[in-house]
Order: C-alpha cells, then sequence, then structure tokens
C-alpha cells in the first residue's frame, strides 16, 4: 500500500537522483607539507620519506618524479596545479606512459604521476586518474596519506566478502575520489561520492563492470556510519531516486493551474488511502496529470475548471490518440482505453465525493465528457484481452514439457562438465560429451592473491576445440568457430544453468506472480503437522500483491527444488546471505532477507531483478528453439506459467475456489480468466456432468428390467444385422429407409464383406447400362445416387480395414 515519506530531508530532491551529486568543497590535506609550491629538489628529496622502500626502489622513485615534475615545470603557472591543468593531460586521450623514452627502464613517467597525485602535489581529475594509474595507486596514497580515518575504511573494506581484485578496484576507486576532489577522508559526503560515481561512468564504457566497487565503498561507508543517517543505504538507491510524495508525483508534470493542482493531489491521496501501491499511484498520475490537463492546458490555456466544451474535447482526443517520439514520429496510442476509462473514473469519483464532502469536492463537479461507450470499448477490449491470454495460454502448455526437459538437462551438462574439468591438468586437453576443452590456466598472480588470502582456485576457464560449432548448445553459446574457440568460465556456466532451471521450476510448480518470486526466503519455508502427525512442507507468499498471506503446500517436487537452491546457498557451511532487495513497484528497499533468488552483482549480494528473470527465460527459450523448431518465436514471461498453471489446475479436477485460494486471487471470475478451456476437457466435463445429472434422476426409472422387455432388447440387435454388416439405428426404431442399406447411413460395413460391395458395384453399372439404352432417366438418377453411396462406402471400409491391421501389427503396450 501506498503511503508518502514522513519527513523530506533537505538532500532529497528532485529529478532521478535522491542526492543532488556535488564535489565536496576542496580541503587540500598536505601530510607531507606544502608540496604544491616546492622546487623539484625538494619535491623529489621527499619521496623517501612519504613513501619508503628499498634503495633501488626509492632511486627509481625519485627519478620518475624528477622527470615528471621536469615536464610540468615547462608549462606556465605558479605552483604545480597550475602547471597540470596547463599541460592539458586533465583532458587528453593520450596515455602520459607515452612520454617515456627507449632509455626509460630506471623511471616511468606514470609513476612520477601517481607519486606526485598522492602526495597531493597535483589534483588530476577522475579521467585522468582512469586513463594513467597504475593498479597499486591505493597502496602508495594509503602510505602517504597516513590517515587513521581512511585506513579504517581500507580494513573494513578489505574485510568483506568480496574477491582480491575488488578490494583492490574499491580501494583504488576510493582514493580516486579523495585525490580528484582535493578532500579527506573526513569530508567525503554521499553527495561527494555520488558525484565521483557519475564522473567515473562519464570516463568508463557503458559495458564495462568497473563501476560496481563504488557500490561497496558506499556500503561500508554507511555501516561504519560515515555517513549522517538520512543518506540512501545504497549507492543505486542514491542514483535512480527514492518514492516521491503525491505533491512531487503531480508537480513533476507542470501543472499551471494552483487549483487544478491541488485537486489532483487531493484526489490521488484519497486513492492512495484505498490501498493503491506507489506504482499505481505514480501511473494514475501520470495519466491524469499529464496526459489528461497536461495536454487539456496546452489547448486551452485559460481553463480553469474541469467543465469541457465540445471543441476542447474533441482536439483533446485528437491529441492523445497518438503518441509522439522525440523525433518526431508518431505513433497510435496502445492503451487510449485506459487512459479515456481512468478520466472518466476521475470526474464520477468526483460527483460521488461531493456529497459527502462538499467543501472539498463540489466546487469541482461536472458533467463527465468521456461517453458511457467508453465503458463498453474497454470491456471489449477486455474481453479480446482474455481471449488472446487464453489462446497463449493454449499454444504454450504443450511446449511447457520440453522447456523443463531442457532446463534440467543444461544443469546435468554444466555440472558434469565442472566435474571433468576439475579432474584435468591446467593446459590439458579433454574430451566431454563429444566435444574437446582445452583448461587454461590460471594467471600468477590471481593464484597467488587466492592463496594469500587462503581461498581456493575456483575459475576454470575453458576452450572448445576441434574448429566449426556443431550441435552443442556449448559450441554455439561458446561461439566455437576458429582454432582456439572462446574462452568460457565454467562456473559462471553452472550458475547460470541452475538459476534458469530453479526459476523455471518454482514458476511452473507454484504459479506465482514474478514479485511474489522475488521476495521467497528461507523464511519462507515452513511445516504444518496434520492431526495423524504428518509433516506437510508450506510455502507462504507473504506480502503478495494483494497484500494478503497465503499458503502454498509443496509438493515433492517443490520440496525439492527449495532444498537445492538452500544448499547452493549454503555450500561450505555459511548461512543465506542477507540482502536488501529492492522493489521497482514501490521504489524503497526491503529490510535484509536471507532471499532465495540472488546472486552475486559485481562485488555485491543482489536480489534477482525482474528484467534478469525475464532475460534468463528468452535466453532458455533461444536455446530450445535451436534444437526445436516448434519453439521458435516463442517467449515465456513469468505470468505465462502462473496461466498454465492455473489451466491445469483448474483441468484437472480441483475446485476453482481452491484455486482461487492458491493464486492469491480474492475474486473467482479472476481466476476464471486465467484458465484456457480446452475442447477434450469441454467433453470431458460435460459427461461428468450428464453422470451427475443421472444419479439426481427418479429411482423408479431405474427399476429392474422384464424377461419380455429384455427380449425384445436383445430381438432389437439381432434385427441390425444385416448381408453387409451392422445397422446402427437406435433401439426401439424402426428402419427408416425401408432397408435401402447402401444408401442409409446408419449401415456400418464389415471389411470382410469389401467383395460384396464389389458385386454390388458391377451389378449396379449393369443395370445402368440396360437404363441408359432404354432412356429411363429417373432409373439411371436413382443409380447414379446408389453408386455414389457404395463407392463412400467401400473407401470408408478400405480405410477401417487399413487401421485394424496396423493396429494388429502395433506391439503391445507395456
Amino acid at each position: 500500500m501506498f503511503s508518502q515519506p514522513a519527513t523530506e530531508a533537505p538532500m532529497f530532491g528532485a529529478g532521478r537522483s535522491v542526492l543532488a551529486p556535488c564535489p565536496a568543497p576542496p580541503n587540500l590535506p598536505q601530510p607531507a607539507g606544502p608540496v604544491t609550491t616546492m622546487d623539484i629538489d625538494a619535491l623529489v628529496g621527499l619521496v623517501g620519506a612519504v613513501n619508503p622502500g628499498s634503495a633501488s626502489a626509492v632511486d627509481k622513485r625519485r627519478r620518475s618524479v624528477r622527470r615528471f615534475a621536469e615536464h610540468l615545470a615547462a608549462f606556465p603557472g605558479d605552483d604545480w596545479q597550475q602547471r597540470w591543468s596547463a599541460s592539458g593531460w586533465d583532458h587528453s586521450d593520450e596515455l602520459i606512459r607515452t612520454l617515456n623514452t627507449a632509455r626509460s627502464h630506471t623511471w616511468s613517467m606514470s609513476a612520477g604521476f601517481k607519486l606526485m597525485a598522492a602526495m597531493r602535489a597535483i589534483v588530476p581529475s577522475v579521467r585522468a586518474l582512469r586513463r594513467n594509474a597504475p593498479q597499486d595507486y591505493h597502496r602508495v596514497f594509503l602510505t602517504i596519506q597516513n590517515d587513521p580515518l581512511l585506513d579504517r575504511v581500507a580494513d573494513r573494506i578489505r574485510a568483506s566478502q568480496m574477491s582480491h581484485r575488488y578490494h583492490a578496484r574499491a580501494l583504488n576507486h576510493l582514493t580516486f575520489a579523495l585525490t580528484s576532489q582535493a578532500i579527506p577522508m573526513s569530508d567525503l559526503t554521499p553527495a561527494a561520492l555520488l558525484d565521483f560515481a557519475f564522473a567515473y561512468r562519464e570516463a568508463v564504457p557503458a559495458a564495462s563492470a568497473d563501476r560496481w566497487p563504488v557500490h561497496l565503498i558506499w556500503d561500508v561507508l554507511v555501516e561504519l556510519e560515515h555517513f549522517p543517517p538520512s543518506a540512501p543505504p545504497t549507492l543505486r538507491l542514491a542514483m535512480i531516486g527514492s518514492r516521491r510524495s503525491i505533491p512531487q508525483l503531480v508537480d513533476q508534470h507542470g501543472i499551471r493551474h494552483a487549483g487544478v493542482r491541488q485537486l489532483l493531489v487531493d484526489y490521488l491521496e484519497h486513492r492512495a488511502v484505498e490501498g493503491m501501491d506507489y506504482s499505481s499511484v505514480d501511473g494514475l498520475a501520470r495519466l491524469l496529470a499529464r496526459n489528461f490537463w497536461g495536454v487539456v492546458e496546452q489547448i486551452n490555456p485559460g481553463r480553469a475548471d474541469l467543465r469541457l466544451d465540445e471543441r476542447t474535447y474533441r482536439a483533446w482526443r485528437e491529441e492523445i490518440a497518438v503518441v509522439r517520439g522525440k523525433d518526431g514520429s508518431t505513433r497510435p496510442r496502445r492503451h487510449l482505453t485506459s487512459l479515456l476509462t481512468a478520466v472518466r473514473a476521475f470526474y464520477l469519483d468526483l460527483q460521488s465525493w461531493a456529497p459527502d464532502a462538499p467543501e472539498r469536492w463540489a466546487q469541482w463537479v461536472a458533467p463527465c465528457p468521456v461517453p458511457i461507450t467508453t465503458d463498453r470499448s474497454y470491456t471489449r477490449a477486455r474481453a479480446r484481452l482474455t481471449e488472446r491470454m487464453a489462446d497463449r495460454t493454449r499454444q504454450l502448455q504443450p511446449l511447457l514439457p520440453l522447456l523443463v526437459q531442457h532446463v534440467a538437462e543444461r544443469r546435468r551438462h554444466h555440472e558434469d562438465l565442472l566435474d571433468a574439468a576439475s579432474g584435468a591438468e591446467p593446459d590439458a586437453v579433454f574430451e566431454f560429451a563429444g566435444n574437446r576443452y582445452r583448461r587454461l590456466p590460471v594467471s600468477s598472480a590471481t593464484l597467488r592473491a587466492r592463496q594469500l588470502r587462503g581461498l581456493p582456485e575456483d575459475r576454470i576457464r575453458l576452450r572448445i576445440l576441434d574448429g566449426e560449432a556443431g550441435d552443442s548448445p556449448d559450441e554455439r553459446a561458446m561461439g566455437a568457430g576458429t582454432e582456439t574457440g572462446t574462452e568460457v568460465v565454467v562456473q559462471h556456466e553452472v550458475k547460470r544453468s541452475f538459476w534458469t532451471w530453479a526459476v523455471v521450476e518454482v514458476l511452473r510448480l507454484t504459479g506465482i506472480r514474478i514479485e511474489e518470486l522475488l521476495e521467497l526466503s528461507q523464511l519462507s519455508v515452513r511445516q504444518y503437522r496434520r492431526a495423524n502427525n504428518e509433516l506437510v512442507a508450506l510455502l507462504v507468499i507473504a506480502p503478495s500483491k494483494s497484500d494478503r498471506e497465503r499458503v502454498i503446500p509443496m509438493s515433492p517436487e517443490l520440496l525439492h527444488v527449495i532444498a537445492e537452491i538452500l544448499r547452493h546457498h549454503q555450500r561450505a557451511g555459511r548461512p543465506v546471505p542477507m540482502v536488501r532487495r529492492w522493489d521497482y513497484h514501490e521504489r524503497e528497499l526491503s529490510p535484509p532477507l536471507p532471499l532465495l533468488f540472488q546472486h552475486q552483482v559485481g562485488p555485491i549480494p543482489r536480489g534477482f531483478s525482474p528484467n534478469y528473470v525475464l532475460r534468463v527465460l528468452a535466453r532458455a527459450c533461444e536455446e530450445v528453439a535451436a534444437t526445436h523448431p516448434g519453439f521458435a518465436g516463442t517467449r515465456f514471461t513469468p505470468h505465462d506459467f502462473r496461466r498454465v498453471f492455473a489451466t491445469d489446475l483448474v483441468n484437472n479436477g480441483l475446485p476453482i475456489h481452491i484455486g482461487a485460494a492458491l493464486l492469491g486471487h480474492s475474486n473467482l471470475q479472476t481466476t476464471r480468466g486465467y484458465v484456457a478451456v480446452f475442447d477434450d476437457d469441454v467433453v470431458r466435463h460435460y459427461q461428468q456432468f450428464l453422470s451427475r445429472r443421472r444419479g439426481l434422476r427418479p429411482a423408479e426409472e431405474y427399476r429392474p428390467v422384464t424377461d419380455e422387455e429384455w427380449t425384445e432388447f436383445e430381438a432389437h440387435f439381432d434385427k441390425r444385422k444385416v448381408e453387409l454388416g451392422s445397422c446402427g439405428r437406435p433401439y426401439a426404431t424402426p428402419c427408416a429407409h425401408e432397408h435401402a442399406c447402401i444408401r442409409c447411413p446408419s449401415l456400418h460395413v464389415n471389411p470382410t464383406m469389401l467383395f460384396r460391395l464389389d458385386a454390388l458395384e458391377a451389378d449396379l453399372l449393369a443395370r445402368r447400362d440396360h437404363a441408359e439404352q432404354q432412356h429411363w432417366l429417373g432409373e439411371l438418377e436413382g443409380l447414379d445416387l446408389t453408386l455414389d453411396h457404395l463407392r463412400r462406402k467401400r473407401d470408408q471400409t478400405r480405410r477401417l480395414a487399413v487401421t485394424i491391421e496396423q493396429a494388429r501389427d502395433r506391439p503391445p503396450a507395456r
């Protein structure tokens, strides 16, 4: 349910960001003294004191600082920062290492730049640091600064459950932020770190994963309470924005009339109290403030009430009928009926609320410009949508077993491949499932870092050999087509195939909504003891879309899937990680929970997002389509599983009100809309209806038959036996065709009498020739009709004979 923020901190502003990103005011610390104005000799003399080491290392550092300082001294300026700015390196596309000469083995321009930036002699931009600072920049910076607060933050970053490379990247990002903004650790504010995050986003390509360490820095600073309590708990929340209040939702659309603006705010607040979630309120504000009144103000700027004349209404209808793109293109509006229905509901709500609160609503009551036919159009549109969804369910239900089988096979395949690769030596070639692989060795630096931290070598990279890609999904997925193939980390493929299997299985076995899937946690798994001491495993869905808790009894299959997910998280004896899930619809973070569907995104454990689930399902469908052409162009969405689940429940005899309880529907009509009825289901249910109705008929109709009645009944079937086969006329009815059996549709010819039909045909043809010679036209017409019936009977009997013969040759079913 939507609720407005209790307070609005000044730092929470409008726009896409919760914070207004801005760098901290410069407060350049100088742990080595006023280095910005030192001469070259004094600067070089400080190197050994602020960054000690072996004699040869210190000598090389001094040479590097001297070379780089001499290069900057050629530019105008009163201090080193002015000379650095005049050099143009802050925004240059070239790298500083290009200044090295062929005889630079005892010094490096990049090392000189690193030391001068770490000593705070210059303040380079984020772009310059990203392009020119070495990977060990944070080590030099931490040593030179000697800041206890900074060391505490660095120790907490190193203690996080991340890989060694992410620790190094996070420390580099932290020192980049302090260096580029010329501040000590104590001055790093949320707005300043957010400013660095945006600056780094511009300096790094969009596809790079090197941005994730900033999220780790933010989490550590929140945990250490370095940020104020009003700061967003995660960097993601700070960057994409949190919930807006209802006045902010209306004001973002620029309503000029103050009275109408306040009316919309009051209306949305009243509707929000009725139980609408945040995304629904946001969508309704967009429909009424932007698409309705915003367009009306463009058409008629002086309009001050809701009483629209016919000309204004027609102009508004023409304007909203299309959606205009930023490039000037137009397309028809897809959900025009929903917009018209929202506007009509707005007018009718004001009319119904006015008697109860006239001082608030009465002055705005006006005739609704949207005609009542819109309601009927909306009903028809919903009916057409239900028909399309039912047809889609009928198409997808037969394909679901293929998808289930595929994801299970891919999971087993990758797990077996990992086992085979684990037993191979580095740089060795091995065969698996008809393919040849080479296990690539892990770099010595990575292996050494993992050994120092007591971690196993858990990244097994493989490369497919043997040239072109064949039918194996691995070969297609890895892009094999050259002699060396494409590298792949097997653990990544194992995790992806495992989560694809888990998503498909839970969705198909529970029929839950995607938001409910992503909210499942270890706390959702419960058990119930029945009166006979039988334990029943339960899956608790809370809260659901309707904000009502419900319970799903777990089948053995579902229990196995949930157990596998828990085992996956609890490997190596660790508990399920506590993570905070971002709720896109409510635009807020959940409290820390042991979510079942979570994974490592960069350095941070995150709950699955809806887009990730959609991508997982789309990839699985594409893989199935590669081997099953009938799957081409087919995509399963999470709601498709829900519709198929509902259809299977009801069509297999579960009472619809029980199905509604399992699905979380408060209205049985909603469940009926989910159920796609198949033709065979209609026949079966109708037959069951007839059986139940017969059971309600009077008992005297089922009295024992007399001997005379039974004799008559048997005589009827004796009279149905004719030369060519048997007659199928109903009981107690006479022959309606005066024994003209060839023409009678009730005649069932015995396949053994096919020769007799041939004889009858020969006789009829002879009679036809004689009638034609005598010019008996009436006889000719009757004979032709009889011949036509005879030939159709013969063709039908021959097909029956073939079917019987095939059934005899077929082996018995086991």
